[in-house]
């Protein structure tokens, strides 16, 4: 699919949409996101613009405004997605960019650190000769693999990205790391 093409609106079949909105958001709660949490994004990385109000998302997923705000409080924590103020309006809109993935993996490196200092004293604690104290260090192990390389596997996933889509393909806060 061209640039072009990808820009270019098409009429959309709402009920398609929705059907893909909830199948998505299923496999996000499989994969540990809470389920109001997945639903929100799943709407918001399926519109056309990338952004919806919560009003917005009230409507589209048949939800009450309490049930998005806590949906996008975490979102944006995990920088899944970003709050915006309408230009002269006190109402926000929820974006998702390009990048929300490379974004969400690399905000988890300080989660990382934690887990490998914990796991570190979990294996002075048991014991690095015991079998729990062997387990430990095998996930630690794997934990200081991930951080490793997670850098050089981003930069070379921004290097495919702007190869596949275009220079600044990921429009958004710029990628650290």
């Amino acid at each position: 699919m061209t640039t072009e093409q990808r820009r270019r609106p098409e009429k959309r079949d709402e009920a398609a949409v929705s059907a893909f909105v909830e199948r998505f958001a299923a496999q996000l709660v499989e994969a540990g996101m809470a389920r109001m949490s997945a639903r929100v994004f799943a709407a918001i990385l399926s519109s056309d613009e990338g952004q919806l109000t919560s009003a917005e998302l009230g409507e589209r997923l048949k939800v009450s405004p309490a049930a998005v705000s806590s949906a996008v409080r975490y979102l944006a924590g995990v920088n899944m997605l970003s709050r915006e103020r309408e230009p002269g309006s006190r109402r926000e809109r929820y974006r998702v960019h390009s990048d929300q993935w490379y974004e969400a993996l690399t905000s988890r490196e300080q989660i990382i650190r934690r887990w490998e200092e914990t796991l570190r004293h979990g294996i002075e604690s048991l014991g690095p000769d015991s079998p729990a104290g062997a387990r430990m260090a095998e996930t630690l192990g794997f934990f200081e693999f991930i951080e490793r390389e997670l850098p050089q596997l981003m930069a070379r996933w921004r290097e495919h990205r702007d190869q596949v889509y275009g220079p600044g393909a990921g429009a958004g806060p710029a990628p650290q790391g």
